[in-house]
């Protein structure tokens, strides 16, 4: 993964632009080991939204608050 020194993490909910406040950490327990902890990123109005869609299909989740330039992918 590459990272771009001063970009805003942006949060992942599709077709949204607005900077990432929070981590929301999940793993799917059907193809995933316990260490395996996949990472999506949510603004103030989507990181609720993005945990709801996990935890409704039973995935492990938690918010956690903060993001680092490290969550920001190149594409």
């Amino acid at each position: 993964m590459q990272t771009e020194p001063d970009a805003v993490p942006i949060c992942s909910r599709a077709g949204c632009r607005l900077p990432a406040v929070a981590r929301i950490e999940w793993r799917n327990p059907r193809i995933h080991s316990e260490d395996r902890v996949k990472v999506w990123l949510g603004c103030d109005e989507h990181a609720p939204w993005l945990l709801d869609y996990l935890l409704s299909r039973d995935f492990p989740a938690r918010i956690v608050d903060g993001v680092t330039p490290e969550h920001t992918e190149i594409p």
